[in-house]
């Protein structure tokens, strides 16, 4: 008697943790789509998305898609598990180890998505009107990446270029680095929130398997 109330503990201890790991991957989501949101908006200014002024980071959307929808839909299945809703409510071990996998699977990969997108995008430096008279004697504004091939000097760490390289939109880098550093911090998040799911719905799936012995 004493092992079976054990085990229904463990088995209530999982699901808590499944209510905890979905409502957090649920807010990381939503933060990672306001993110990616943000950077379409230079200084909140539509013109640029209007025009096509927008680098190609910023514009393929993983924090929307992949950090945002992606591990919300994997949240929204976490949370069931927890709640055991719907389709839950009375399954068995196989299944719930199923929907553990796509929803561990899920939010991995649109994580790791954002977190890859945002490590290339703060390599490359933001998407701006920069001066070219440098490279053809001329005075000339194109834009571009002027930092991703810049020799022996790295923007993220050189702040006397954040002011100086890109002409427009005012404060691209500031914005650029802000809102991919956080979009990087939050991908980093969901992915060890989805790794603690995996490994919390693996210990619910052995705890279901000795509750039924």
């Amino acid at each position: 008697m004493r092992t079976l109330a054990t085990t229904g503990d463990r088995m209530a201890c999982t699901r808590t943790c499944s209510r905890i790991l979905g409502l957090s991957l649920g807010s990381a989501a939503l933060f990672a789509a306001g993110a990616n949101l943000a950077l379409l908006f230079p200084n909140w200014d539509v013109t640029y998305l209007r025009r096509g002024l927008i680098g190609r980071h910023a514009m393929l959307g993983s924090g929307l898609w992949g950090g945002g929808l992606m591990v919300f839909a994997a949240a929204t299945l976490i949370s069931s598990m927890g709640w055991r809703a719907g389709c839950f409510s009375k399954s068995g071990p196989c299944r719930n180890m199923l929907a553990a996998l796509l929803s561990s699977g899920l939010a991995l990969l649109g994580a790791l998505v954002c977190f890859l997108t945002s490590g290339v995008a703060l390599k490359d430096g933001p998407f701006c009107m920069f001066d070219v008279s440098s490279l053809n004697q001329t005075q000339a504004w194109t834009y571009g990446y002027p930092f991703k091939d810049l020799p022996n000097r790295n923007y993220l760490y050189d702040r006397s270029l954040w002011s100086s390289v890109c002409l427009e939109p005012s404060e691209a880098v500031v914005w650029h680095v802000s809102f991919f550093s956080t979009l990087l911090c939050i991908s980093l998040l969901q992915l060890l929130l989805g790794v603690i799911h995996f490994i919390n719905s693996l210990l619910g799936l052995l705890c279901s398997l000795c509750e039924k012995q």
